[in-house]
Protein backbone atom coordinates (compact mmCIF):
# COMPACT_ATOMS: atom_id res chain seq x y z
CA UNK A 1 0.00 0.00 0.00
CA UNK A 2 1.66 3.29 -1.22
CA UNK A 3 2.05 5.96 1.41
CA UNK A 4 -0.97 8.16 -0.30
CA UNK A 5 -3.51 5.40 0.02
CA UNK A 6 -2.08 4.89 3.31
CA UNK A 7 -2.94 7.58 4.64
CA UNK A 8 -6.44 8.46 2.72
CA UNK A 9 -7.49 5.04 4.48
CA UNK A 10 -6.27 6.47 7.58
CA UNK A 11 -7.84 9.88 7.42
CA UNK A 12 -11.10 8.19 5.95
CA UNK A 13 -11.28 5.36 8.84
CA UNK A 14 -10.90 8.72 11.53
CA UNK A 15 -14.08 10.47 9.45
CA UNK A 16 -15.62 7.43 10.20
CA UNK A 17 -15.87 7.04 13.98
CA UNK A 18 -15.62 10.90 14.46
CA UNK A 19 -19.41 10.45 14.24
CA UNK A 20 -19.83 7.81 16.48
CA UNK A 21 -22.11 7.66 19.53
CA UNK A 22 -20.35 5.95 22.64
CA UNK A 23 -22.02 4.32 25.72
CA UNK A 24 -20.54 5.01 29.10
CA UNK A 25 -21.69 2.87 31.72
CA UNK A 26 -21.47 0.38 34.82
CA UNK A 27 -22.10 -3.33 35.12
CA UNK A 28 -23.34 -5.22 38.04
CA UNK A 29 -20.04 -5.69 39.65
CA UNK A 30 -19.17 -1.81 39.20
CA UNK A 31 -17.02 -1.86 36.25
CA UNK A 32 -17.09 1.19 34.34
CA UNK A 33 -17.30 0.32 30.59
CA UNK A 34 -16.81 2.77 27.23
CA UNK A 35 -18.24 1.13 24.28
CA UNK A 36 -19.70 2.15 20.61
CA UNK A 37 -22.89 -0.40 21.13
CA UNK A 38 -25.77 0.01 23.10
CA UNK A 39 -25.17 -1.46 27.03
CA UNK A 40 -27.12 -4.09 28.66
CA UNK A 41 -30.39 -4.04 30.25
CA UNK A 42 -28.70 -4.35 33.06
CA UNK A 43 -26.08 -1.34 32.99
CA UNK A 44 -26.02 1.48 35.75
CA UNK A 45 -24.89 5.03 34.98
CA UNK A 46 -25.84 5.28 31.52
CA UNK A 47 -24.19 7.93 29.87
CA UNK A 48 -24.02 8.83 26.14
CA UNK A 49 -21.59 10.70 24.34
CA UNK A 50 -20.85 11.85 20.45
CA UNK A 51 -17.26 10.85 19.68
CA UNK A 52 -17.18 14.21 17.67
CA UNK A 53 -14.93 16.41 19.03
CA UNK A 54 -13.90 13.81 21.58
CA UNK A 55 -11.93 10.83 20.56
CA UNK A 56 -12.80 11.96 16.83
CA UNK A 57 -9.75 13.34 14.67
CA UNK A 58 -11.20 15.32 11.97
CA UNK A 59 -10.99 14.08 8.45
CA UNK A 60 -8.75 16.97 7.14
CA UNK A 61 -5.88 16.33 10.50
CA UNK A 62 -2.52 15.65 8.88
CA UNK A 63 -0.86 11.58 9.08
CA UNK A 64 0.98 12.79 11.90
CA UNK A 65 -1.89 13.25 14.49
CA UNK A 66 -3.97 10.63 12.66
CA UNK A 67 -1.03 8.42 13.86
CA UNK A 68 -0.34 9.71 17.43
CA UNK A 69 -3.89 9.42 18.47
CA UNK A 70 -4.46 6.07 16.81
CA UNK A 71 -1.41 4.65 18.80
CA UNK A 72 -1.58 7.11 21.88
CA UNK A 73 -5.22 7.90 22.67
CA UNK A 74 -5.57 10.77 25.05
CA UNK A 75 -7.91 10.83 27.87
CA UNK A 76 -8.29 13.80 30.54
CA UNK A 77 -9.95 13.11 33.93
CA UNK A 78 -11.76 16.13 35.43
CA UNK A 79 -14.35 16.95 37.57
CA UNK A 80 -17.26 19.41 37.66
CA UNK A 81 -15.81 21.27 40.86
CA UNK A 82 -12.12 21.26 39.49
CA UNK A 83 -12.17 24.65 37.83
CA UNK A 84 -8.55 26.18 37.35
CA UNK A 85 -6.77 23.54 37.24
CA UNK A 86 -8.82 21.64 34.85
CA UNK A 87 -9.33 24.44 32.69
CA UNK A 88 -5.48 24.61 32.37
CA UNK A 89 -5.10 20.99 31.38
CA UNK A 90 -7.75 21.13 28.74
CA UNK A 91 -6.42 24.45 27.49
CA UNK A 92 -3.53 22.67 26.93
CA UNK A 93 -4.07 20.33 24.56
CA UNK A 94 -6.70 22.63 22.26
CA UNK A 95 -3.55 24.61 22.18
CA UNK A 96 -1.61 21.62 20.34
CA UNK A 97 -4.90 20.38 18.88
CA UNK A 98 -4.86 17.02 20.61
CA UNK A 99 -8.20 15.00 20.05
CA UNK A 100 -9.21 13.78 23.87
CA UNK A 101 -11.89 12.04 25.37
CA UNK A 102 -12.91 13.69 28.98
CA UNK A 103 -14.41 12.05 31.45
CA UNK A 104 -15.64 13.75 34.97
CA UNK A 105 -14.88 11.86 38.15
CA UNK A 106 -17.88 12.76 40.50
CA UNK A 107 -19.43 9.47 41.78
CA UNK A 108 -18.00 6.23 43.28
CA UNK A 109 -18.10 4.39 39.56
CA UNK A 110 -15.78 7.04 38.09
CA UNK A 111 -13.48 7.70 40.81
CA UNK A 112 -13.04 3.96 41.02
CA UNK A 113 -11.91 4.09 37.27
CA UNK A 114 -9.74 7.27 38.12
CA UNK A 115 -7.96 4.80 40.69
CA UNK A 116 -7.75 2.04 38.56
CA UNK A 117 -5.93 3.36 35.05
CA UNK A 118 -4.03 6.13 37.88
CA UNK A 119 -3.61 4.83 41.24
CA UNK A 120 -4.71 7.83 42.67
CA UNK A 121 -8.08 9.95 42.72
CA UNK A 122 -6.88 13.79 41.67
CA UNK A 123 -7.88 15.64 39.04
CA UNK A 124 -6.68 16.91 36.57
CA UNK A 125 -5.27 13.20 35.38
CA UNK A 126 -4.12 13.02 31.66
CA UNK A 127 -3.51 9.65 30.45
CA UNK A 128 -1.44 8.93 26.82
CA UNK A 129 -1.71 5.48 26.23
CA UNK A 130 -0.25 4.03 29.04
CA UNK A 131 1.51 6.91 30.33
CA UNK A 132 -0.09 8.89 33.42
CA UNK A 133 0.13 12.68 34.56
CA UNK A 134 -1.11 13.60 38.03
CA UNK A 135 -1.97 16.85 38.03
CA UNK A 136 -1.42 19.59 35.88
CA UNK A 137 2.27 21.11 34.64
CA UNK A 138 2.69 22.07 31.33
CA UNK A 139 6.18 20.82 31.07
CA UNK A 140 4.64 17.60 32.14
CA UNK A 141 1.87 17.43 29.57
CA UNK A 142 4.04 18.28 27.06
CA UNK A 143 6.68 15.71 27.36
CA UNK A 144 3.71 12.94 27.53
CA UNK A 145 2.52 14.38 24.03
CA UNK A 146 5.92 14.65 22.59
CA UNK A 147 7.28 11.00 23.70
CA UNK A 148 3.41 10.07 21.95
CA UNK A 149 4.63 11.92 18.97
CA UNK A 150 1.77 14.47 18.90
CA UNK A 151 2.56 17.66 16.77
CA UNK A 152 3.71 20.27 18.61
CA UNK A 153 1.39 23.68 19.57
CA UNK A 154 0.92 25.37 16.18
CA UNK A 155 2.07 22.63 14.03
CA UNK A 156 -2.06 21.98 13.40
CA UNK A 157 -5.10 24.05 13.86
CA UNK A 158 -5.81 24.41 17.71
CA UNK A 159 -8.69 22.35 19.24
CA UNK A 160 -11.73 24.07 20.57
CA UNK A 161 -13.25 21.17 23.25
CA UNK A 162 -14.61 22.89 26.35
CA UNK A 163 -15.63 21.46 29.35
CA UNK A 164 -19.11 19.01 29.57
CA UNK A 165 -21.84 19.62 31.49
CA UNK A 166 -21.95 17.65 34.55
CA UNK A 167 -23.42 14.23 34.54
CA UNK A 168 -26.97 13.61 35.33
CA UNK A 169 -27.57 13.46 38.76
CA UNK A 170 -24.94 15.15 39.76
CA UNK A 171 -26.88 18.17 40.73
CA UNK A 172 -28.85 16.15 42.99
CA UNK A 173 -26.15 14.93 44.65
CA UNK A 174 -24.56 18.37 45.31
CA UNK A 175 -27.81 19.29 46.72
CA UNK A 176 -27.99 16.28 49.22
CA UNK A 177 -24.23 17.24 50.21
CA UNK A 178 -24.91 20.43 50.77
CA UNK A 179 -27.90 20.78 52.88
CA UNK A 180 -27.17 21.22 56.60
CA UNK A 181 -28.51 19.27 59.47
CA UNK A 182 -31.18 21.65 61.85
CA UNK A 183 -28.52 23.43 64.08
CA UNK A 184 -29.21 21.19 67.33
CA UNK A 185 -30.98 23.41 69.89
CA UNK A 186 -28.54 24.45 72.95
CA UNK A 187 -28.74 22.37 76.25
CA UNK A 188 -30.74 24.34 79.17
CA UNK A 189 -28.20 25.61 81.66
CA UNK A 190 -27.77 23.80 84.77
CA UNK A 191 -26.75 24.69 88.34
CA UNK A 192 -27.27 27.14 91.20
CA UNK A 193 -27.16 30.32 89.49
CA UNK A 194 -29.02 29.02 85.88
CA UNK A 195 -32.23 30.70 85.01
CA UNK A 196 -35.34 29.69 86.32
CA UNK A 197 -38.57 29.42 84.21
CA UNK A 198 -41.09 31.66 85.08
CA UNK A 199 -44.03 30.54 87.08
CA UNK A 200 -47.76 30.50 85.52
CA UNK A 201 -49.00 33.78 86.30
CA UNK A 202 -45.27 35.40 86.48
CA UNK A 203 -43.49 37.55 84.06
Amino acid sequence: MSPRVAIAFALALAAGTASAQLYRWTDEKGGVHITDTPPPPTARNVQKRSATGNTGVPAQAPYELTQAAADFPVTLYTSPSCKEPCASARAALNRRGVPFSEVQVWDEASNDELKRVSGASDVPTLIVGRSVQVGFEQGAFDVLLDSARYPKAGAVPAGSQTAPPPPEGYAARQDRAGAEPPEPEAPAAAGPYAPRPPRPGQR
